[in-house]
């Protein structure tokens, strides 16, 4: 076992230096753990401790059948989902396998052929959580076991770091112009009932898998899936605020996706609204990738509202040294070669 790991974790760490497109991305990870962990699917979510346990931010796909997205999404909608990233992260190593139960969530995968999917949260020791690993496997496959559970664990830095140096790798400015927002009305049934046309524009945009690398009906599950969100927050079943903030490496640009039930108990339609994001939207999840401290993030907000290094100082209560230490830091981390080229992230 060790020395698949050590084959495993290598091959995950040399994405980073091989610019992988990202429609290839989910089939390199897929096969670089495959020796590991024998599996017929894969999807790898990623997030940021700022964006929370929802949906995730973005994810890359190999072999992942649409039934059976569309089926768990059905499953979830009608009797809630049995391995949920919160459950996942109240266990003390978060990895367990939805549908090895039974029941209804074990038929909902027999029915698309699969055995169950062995999920695990991608959770820091030091704190917050970036994404979850989804494997499938066949149902004329022996089942995940509990050593194979053991196995998908010992990955969760690497996968982390394959996420970061996703997100991070991508160039600070825009590489796609930005649109108006627009608003998807999701109805009770979780079928979408109505676009606006500037919706329709972004929904165009993340359907283009050469563009993206986004299988086209995922852009749909994405929309009805943040619906869902949306109302079990509404009704108390989810703690975190219905929201996604996607970064530029996947979607060209900083992107901001919202749920908001039209009702106070979550029976009616729901309006998803998707905007280009900026300054105070995207900061948070920016600060999150790019692992800046809390002082650095101090001084990047207030760099953010304009204010000039001797504001910031002032207002920080910290000698004009310091805030430029704190700049320096951040371009370092960035690869920013200063303010304008840091700022056009925020304001393009």
């Amino acid at each position: 076992m060790s020395s698949c790991l050590d084959r495993a974790v290598r091959e995950l760490r040399a994405l980073l230096g091989r610019g992988v497109a990202a429609e290839h991305v989910g089939a390199a990870v897929s096969a670089a753990i495959a020796p590991l962990l024998r599996h017929d699917a894969l999807r790898l979510v990623g997030t940021s401790p700022a964006t929370g346990l929802g949906q995730g931010s973005f994810s890359f796909w190999h072999r992942y059948e649409r039934e059976l997205a569309l089926s768990l999404l059905a499953h979830r909608r009608a009797h809630g989902d049995p391995c949920r990233p919160a459950s996942l992260a109240r266990l003390r190593v978060p990895v367990a396998v939805a549908g090895a139960a039974g029941g209804r969530a074990r038929r909902a995968f027999v029915a698309c052929g699969a055995s169950g999917e062995l999920r695990l949260l991608l959770r820091d020791p030091r704190g917050g959580v970036w994404g979850l690993l989804g494997l499938v496997r066949a149902c004329d496959e022996p089942p995940f076991t509990e050593d194979d559970l053991r196995r998908a664990a010992l990955l969760a830095p690497a996968l982390m770091t394959v996420l970061r140096g996703y997100v991070t790798a991508a160039p600070l400015a825009p590489t796609m112009p930005a649109l108006p927002a627009g608003v998807i009305v999701v109805g009770p049934d979780q079928g979408i009932r109505a676009v606006t046309p500037q919706a329709q524009a972004w929904l165009d945009r993340l359907r283009c898998p050469d563009r993206h690398g986004v299988h086209a009906w995922l852009a749909d599950t994405f929309v009805t899936a943040l619906a869902a969100d949306a109302v079990e927050h509404v009704r108390g079943a989810a703690a975190d605020r219905p929201i996604i903030c996607a970064p530029a490496a996947r979607y060209g640009r900083w992107l901001a996706v919202e749920g908001q039930a039209l009702d106070q108990d979550g029976t009616g339609d729901v309006a998803v609204v998707i905007q280009s994001a900026s300054g105070a939207l995207m900061l948070p999840s920016f600060c999150d990738w790019y692992a800046l401290t809390p002082r650095e993030r101090g001084v990047l907000d207030l760099l953010c509202r304009g204010a000039a290094p001797k504001q910031i100082a002032r207002l920080l209560d910290l000698s004009g040294h310091t805030v430029h230490d704190h700049l320096k830091a951040v371009f370092r981390k960035t690869g920013a070669s200063g303010r304008d080229e840091l700022m056009a992230a925020f304001t393009t």
